[in-house]
């Protein structure tokens, strides 16, 4: 069996890799797959293990015809990137690695959150840029988090590790929405409304997967009923926020500010975005630590070695 994977991966898992399955290329080019060759790996592999920004549309599946290929497994949770419509359609199946993602993430939604809130990015660049004159009581005063009022948007297994962490660590009011009411083991109150929920809530978090039907579901409408000291976090996707619409909130200071660790056209971060002092700006770093990548790349391995031995995968999408 031939299996491509996408990106150069952990120590470890590039050494499962070879020691499984003998046939396998691993791209070392860490920019996006080309046209050209997600349609070469559809058409020589036996299974793809893809990640973010691998474009494998209906367009891609439609070009390869009859693919030699049948799983991508992807790295990664969100998967909007891959038609698993399209992908079903030409016998392509589609995995991911949810769970193995959950706390890393939500780590990185309380930095993200802290960094903004106590405006923690503005002040380390004033140290660097040594104009600091030394402490005085109201120099960068930002929003004290402990016992506010959080607001998640998308309750599934992230939203839920980052409540939990407002709340048992920092003592905040939870409210969330969700397609349904939640069973969760610590108090949180699901809002009538994502307006509502903006009307209401000191940090706003974003916590739902990518697609057409959550895009720009944080528009120029949900930035405009937050509060004005109010703090908007992203972790989920980048198109899930209108960043152009987000850009004029911050310019005009009708927020209190915003961390992304995601981008509406990522890799590319508006300059406008860049310039501003009241948003911290992470490079995707949701999943970055050696343990969490290794542990994506074996649920990956784990998908595709189940396909290898004609069982089901694990993972299904």
């Amino acid at each position: 069996m031939k299996l491509l994977i996408a990106r150069p991966m952990t120590a470890a898992v590039e050494a499962r890799a070879r020691e499984e399955f003998p046939e396998v290329e691993i791209r070392g080019n860490t920019e996006v797959m080309s046209e050209a060759e997600m349609l070469r790996a559809l058409a020589e592999f036996d299974a793809v293990v893809p990640t973010l920004g691998d474009l494998f549309s209906a367009e891609i599946f439609a070009r390869a015809g009859q693919p030699r290929c049948k799983l991508l497994a992807n790295f990664g949770v969100g998967y909007n990137h891959i038609d698993a419509e399209a992908a079903r359609a030409a016998g392509v199946e589609v995995t991911n690695t949810p769970g193995a993602v959950t706390d890393a993430t939500a780590d990185v939604a309380l930095t993200l959150m802290l960094m903004s809130a106590r405006r923690a990015s503005e002040g380390e660049r004033l140290v660097r840029s040594g104009d600091w004159q030394g402490w005085h009581p109201t120099q960068l005063l930002g929003l004290h988090v402990t016992g506010k009022h959080v607001g998640i948007v998308g309750m599934g297994r992230i939203g839920q590790a980052i409540a939990r962490r407002c709340h048992f660590g920092f003592g905040m009011q939870v409210s969330y929405v969700a397609r349904s009411d939640k069973d969760l083991d610590f108090p949180a109150q699901r809002a009538d409304s994502l307006i509502a929920l903006a009307k209401a809530v000191d940090v706003m978090v974003i916590a739902v997967p990518g697609g057409a039907e959550t895009r720009h579901l944080i528009d120029a409408e949900v930035l405009a009923a937050m509060r004005p000291h109010a703090h908007l976090i992203n972790i989920a996707r980048g198109e899930v926020v209108d960043e152009a619409a987000l850009i004029a909130a911050l310019q005009e200071r009708r927020i209190g500010g915003a961390g992304l660790d995601v981008y509406e056209f990522e890799p590319a971060v508006p300059q406008a975005l860049r310039e501003l002092d009241n948003v911290t700006l992470l490079p995707h770093l949701g999943t970055a630590t050696e343990e969490v990548r290794s542990n994506m790349g074996h649920m990956a391995l784990d998908n595709v070695a189940a396909f290898a031995a004609g069982t089901v995968p694990p993972n299904r999408v």
